[in-house]
Parts: C-alpha cells; sequence; structure tokens
C-alpha cells in the first residue's frame, strides 16, 4: 500500500508540474499563482460550508437515533477534498472541487465504500458488533 501511494505522490507532482509549465506558457506565471491562491481559498469556504452542512445532517440524524451512514462517508469526501484543494495544484483541485460538490461526490462514496466492504471481505478491517 506504501508503494502504491509513494508512486501516486511521485507521479502527481510530475503531472502538477506538467500542468504548472504548460498553463505558465499558455497564460503566464501571474495566472498560475493566481489560481493557485483563487482556488484555495474558494475550496477552503467551500469546504468549510460542506463541512458544516454535513455535521449539521449527522447530528439530525443521530437527534432522530440513526446512524449518519451516509454523512460519515459525505465527510471523508469532504475531509479529502479540502487537503487536495489545499494542495497547490490544478489537477488536484479539480479532484478535490469533483468531492466537495454533492452531485459528482456520490461516485466516490460508492468507490469507498466498496473499497471498504472488501477490506471487511478481506479481514484486513474487523468490526466488532456487541
Amino acid at each position: 500500500m506504501f508503494r502504491i501511494l509513494f508512486l501516486l505522490i511521485v507521479v502527481m507532482s510530475a503531472i502538477e508540474i506538467g500542468v504548472f509549465l504548460w498553463f505558465g506558457d499558455l497564460f503566464g506565471a501571474g495566472f498560475v499563482v493566481f489560481g493557485i491562491l483563487f482556488t484555495g481559498v474558494v475550496g477552503a469556504w467551500f469546504a468549510k460550508n460542506q463541512g458544516l452542512e454535513t455535521l449539521y445532517r449527522g447530528r439530525e440524524q443521530l437527534y432522530y437515533g440513526r446512524i449518519p451512514a451516509e454523512e460519515i462517508f459525505d465527510g471523508i469526501c469532504i475531509l479529502i477534498g479540502a487537503v487536495l484543494l489545499m494542495t497547490p495544484g490544478f489537477v488536484t483541485d479539480t479532484i478535490g472541487f469533483l468531492l466537495l460538490f454533492p452531485v459528482t461526490r456520490t461516485p466516490f462514496k460508492s468507490w469507498i465504500k466498496s473499497g471498504i466492504k472488501s477490506m471487511i471481505n478481506r479481514g484486513s478491517i474487523t468490526i466488532f458488533r456487541r
């Protein structure tokens, strides 16, 4: 798992540098710097709003005695999206924004759910029930 993560980080960094150079050549360095700062600020604001909304929905589910399962997965996606938006780069920002918008978050949530289910089936994760 560490090797895959390491490779992903190295490959993503190389892609981001390539996109920076390409956009810098097309639009200039000022555009690239402004784009990095703008997407960071807008992304942080949007992640905060989505996170608070998800937190309120989770509290509401708990108030009615239900497990906030969807809200937990929403929160995971919002957290990952916020981290990606704080990372400088246009590719990571695009993925981060996709994780923040509720409509585009759905495929990511189903991917995370299926990954967790497969880890449970393999025995990598154990859930104890009382």
